[in-house]
């Protein structure tokens, strides 16, 4: 893998962040993305290829189509040996697509065109009509008005019957025009609207780019090609797995792929992809230790008190381990509704185009296929690999805390599958059970897988309320505990069981707690409490196992025990 973290140019360098000479030649090229290695968790390295025609002296080349989210601090150019960089730089563009109108448009706009002249012609015939009705109107004014003229009765009652029906006719006409031209210009709103959202689905919106502008002096003209690679904190991988196991011959087969996503502003398109372990993001420097100085308790308890009311500061994520309580990673309730599962015919997986690279801090898989990532943050599943593996089974149960029994697998020499954390799906006989999680940051030689529950398996835990008893000698109070827990394999094929419980335990001088006798049979766990069996049922065999125990205590002590 490169290192992208010093922001040196492979080149050689005369200045730096120069500022850009409108004045000098300028060439324009557009940059390939030629392979993307991706960081697990988030981050990515891009490396690019430009080629562009020089001339001899001093020009600047503006190299489109890079990333948005490019970290200058990280870029790495490779130029020609004839070419010298003088400085580089890298800035947003904005493209802007003029609307080139086509046929379609055409036509309505000549719709448009026509339908304005119609509006016109209705407008006249509007105005034309108005004005004859306003001149009866005066024409009628003036012959029934005092004119100082001698028009007798009969003369009137013509005139006024002439120009009602006119005016009727013209009245109606004037509707007719009205009613034409509103409809005209609703269907010509209505087109305009429909011309906007053409041009709107049409037109290509502006669209902002990266660009790297480089400012170089080249001794001789001709063809010159640049690499370069910046790193971007938009992209990244999660892994997730398909564990399939057979139940005629506990065949385990575990699938591993990524789960890559990107928006950094530019679309992966054929792209040959290597899938890193490394997080660049974290820190690399070392930690150092300083003088841990001892304080009063007082002191110490004031400094406490004022680190709770820090703002920020998290008091509250103690590292208490306690052995019992186990996550059950089998269940499905954090499985989604719209889950498919996989196909029962086997996946078609990459491993014939993979080479797996171990260095002494990460592991990169070199994908030799191109592939099609778009910017737009969605999850893409590229498969990495399909390991058969051998696995040990064996069931696991904490009835105190859970009532089922749960099928878990034991891998040895898991370490080689170069594994990260992670959803797996269980998939057994081709049926999907549920998700699981594959935690590798374990210390163990044995990676403990959980498949899921096995109702197959009956338990039981009940409280032998015979052994109860409740007795007060002297100043002490003695509390006594007897449970019987009851294991039955259902099952056609044998089974072993790791069954476990616990007892209550005491940092107090004046609590005892004493385990009964009769549970050597038990490993016992005396630091945390816990009893450990380990049970072989035959099919369809059941047993049964009793333990107890004793809590001493002053009997004016009020002791919650559950």
């Amino acid at each position: 893998m490169k290192k992208i973290f010093f922001a040196f140019l492979l080149c050689p360098m005369v200045m730096l962040a120069q500022p850009i000479d409108t004045t000098i030649k300028t060439i324009s090229s557009n940059a390939a993305l030629t392979s993307a290695t991706v960081y697990y968790g988030y981050g990515a390295e891009l490396n690019h290829t430009s080629k562009a025609i020089l001339g001899n002296g001093l020009q600047q080349i503006i190299i489109s189509n890079i990333s948005l989210t490019a970290d200058e601090k990280t870029l790495q150019v490779s130029c020609p040996d004839n070419v010298v960089l003088m400085s580089r730089r890298i800035q947003p563009f904005t493209i802007n697509n003029p609307w080139v109108p086509d046929a379609m448009y055409k036509k309505m706009q000549d719709s448009i065109k026509i339908m304005a002249k119609q509006n016109e012609a209705l407008e006249n015939d509007i105005n034309t009509t108005q004005n004859i009705l306003d001149k009866i109107s005066k024409l009628l004014d003036v012959a029934t008005g005092t004119t100082g003229k001698d028009i007798n009765s009969d003369n009137i009652i013509k005139l006024a019957d002439y120009y009602e029906a006119k005016i009727e006719v013209l009245q109606k006409k004037q509707f007719n025009l009205t009613g034409q031209r509103n409809e005209l210009l609703e269907n010509k709103q209505q087109l305009s609207t429909r011309i906007s959202q053409y041009v709107a689905s049409h037109q290509t919106p502006a669209k902002t780019i990266g660009q790297l502008i480089l400012q170089v002096m080249a001794t001789g003209a001709g063809n010159a090609e640049f690499n370069f690679s910046y790193f971007t904190p938009n992209a990244g991988w999660v892994a997730s797995y398909d564990m399939r196991v057979k139940a005629a011959d506990n065949s385990f087969k575990l699938g591993y792929r990524a789960s890559v996503q990107q928006t950094t502003g530019l679309d992966w398109k054929q792209t040959k992809l290597t899938l890193s372990t490394s997080n660049p993001n974290l820190s690399n420097t070392m930690p150092l230790l300083s003088a841990w100085y001892l304080q009063p308790q007082a002191q110490a308890n004031l400094q406490r008190s004022l680190q709770g009311k820090a703002p920020g500061i998290d008091l509250t994520n103690s590292n208490v381990l306690n052995e019992v309580v186990v996550v059950a990673y089998g269940t499905n309730r954090d499985r989604d509704d719209n889950y498919q599962p996989p196909l029962a015919e086997k996946p078609s997986y990459v491993e014939t185009y993979l080479s797996l690279n171990e260095s002494q801090l990460n592991t990169n898989f070199d994908i030799d296929l191109p592939y099609d990532i778009p910017t737009d943050g969605k999850q893409y599943a590229v498969a990495i690999k399909e390991e058969t593996l051998k696995a040990n089974y064996k069931h696991y149960a904490v009835p105190k805390l859970d009532g089922d029994a749960f099928l878990v697998a034991e891998l040895a020499d898991w370490e080689s599958l170069s594994l990260l954390p992670g959803q797996a799906n269980i998939i057994m006989d081709n049926v999907y059970l549920g998700q699981s999680f594959i935690d590798p940051n374990s210390t163990q030689d044995t990676l403990q897988i959980s498949l899921g529950r096995d109702k197959r398996v009956s338990i039981k835990r009940s409280l032998v309320k015979d052994d109860n008893k409740n007795k007060t000698r002297g100043d002490n109070k003695y509390d006594y505990f007897s449970y019987e827990l009851t294991v039955k394999n259902n099952k056609k094929q044998p089974l072993n069981l790791l069954l476990k419980d616990q007892y209550p335990i005491s940092n107090i001088k004046d609590i005892e707690v004493t385990i009964d006798d009769e549970n050597a049979n038990a490993d016992i766990n005396k630091d945390l409490g816990i009893l450990n069996w380990k049970i072989a049922l035959a099919a369809g065999e059941s047993k049964k196992i009793r333990f107890g125990y004793s809590i001493k205590y002053p009997k004016d002590m009020r002791l919650t025990i559950r």
